[in-house]
């Protein structure tokens, strides 16, 4: 881990930082999905999913000429909400780029936290050029939604409070979309030699096309878990997944969907498709562990979707 970009003393520097300021989530027994599993409720954290940690984090560290200018971020939806809420609890303008497709719900609640949000891109990989274009323009703090290395750190303050929490932990398992919440994970646990396995959705394989070139790859994202659909995994977030030995799996949109459906009936959270990928991986059995934890990121879902997967047999 040495040279790394978000090394654990960097996740420990950011919990002091955010402490106070986001929730500490609770661990869940999740035994009655599988045996010897726990649950790390993040959909239970302010805007509903763990982005608040890195957001939180990542202001934190702005100057006065960059508060003057605002910040600017891209998101299918979460990191659009809680950068929308940590620019509101800062008094600083916030705009949002995503794509006409993204999720609805989630940017109507990033507008009424005061952001403005930017949908004229057609599909995530157009996002990150109009982003780039109003940063230069205007000068506006780029805050990235998976690859700068605060955010990571402030992810990463998931995996401490895991290992505070479940002492015999032996793996934890984490839903991935552009790898910034599994990088600061992976940093945060590396010294402890607890494995971390990354699930991506089949359609969506951002961080495993990464891991075979050696350098984040483009992928065109289709899937029905929109909070892991990034056209690409972070540059950053892809050293320390390398430096850190992380595993990645695949599952499908039927096995998340299965996945959601088991842990609304039989843990009572009412997450959204992103936050059961990683329970969708050990249900299917792709990940086994003596001592589990699954992280159900989020749960900011339309209730048209959720309806209609809830619905299914």
């Amino acid at each position: 881990m040495s040279g790394a970009p978000v090394r654990r003393e960097d996740v420990v520097r950011a919990a002091e930082t955010i402490r106070g300021h986001v929730r500490r989530t609770p661990l869940l027994d999740g035994s009655g999905l599988a045996p010897g599993l726990m649950l790390k409720a993040e959909l239970l954290q302010h805007t509903g999913s763990f982005k608040a940690r890195g957001v939180t984090n990542r202001l934190a560290a702005l100057g006065p000429d960059e508060r003057e200018k605002g910040v600017a971020g891209a998101s299918a939806g979460n990191h659009a909400l809680a950068l929308a809420w940590g620019a509101a609890n800062e008094g600083l303008d916030c705009v949002v780029f995503s794509w006409q497709s993204a999720s609805q719900f989630k940017l109507d609640r990033a507008r009424a936290l005061g952001a403005h949000v930017d949908s004229e891109s057609k599909d995530p990989s157009g996002v990150f050029v109009r982003l780039e274009e109003h940063v230069r323009s205007t000068g506006a703090v780029l805050v990235h939604p998976f690859d700068d290395p605060l955010v990571m750190a402030g992810q990463g303050t998931v995996g401490l409070e895991i290992l505070e929490d479940a002492k015999d932990v032996d793996v934890i398992v984490v839903p991935v979309g552009g790898a910034g919440l599994i990088a600061g994970i992976a940093a945060a646990v590396a010294p402890s030699g607890v494995r971390v396995v990354g699930v991506e959705p089949a359609g969506s394989p951002a961080l495993t096309r990464a891991l075979e070139a050696g350098k984040p790859v483009a992928v065109a994202p289709n899937t029905i878990a929109s909070g892991l659909d990034a056209p690409f995994a972070g540059k950053h977030a892809l050293e320390v997944c390398k430096a850190t030995g992380v595993r990645v799996v695949a599952v499908t949109d039927e096995q998340i969907e299965d996945a959601m459906r088991r842990l609304y009936a039989d843990a009572k959270l009412a997450c959204e498709p992103a936050g059961a990928a990683a329970v969708a991986a050990i249900l299917s059995g792709s990940v086994d562990g003596t001592s589990m934890v699954a992280v159900v990121s989020g749960g900011n879902v339309g209730p048209e979707i959720a309806s209609a997967i809830l619905a299914r047999p």
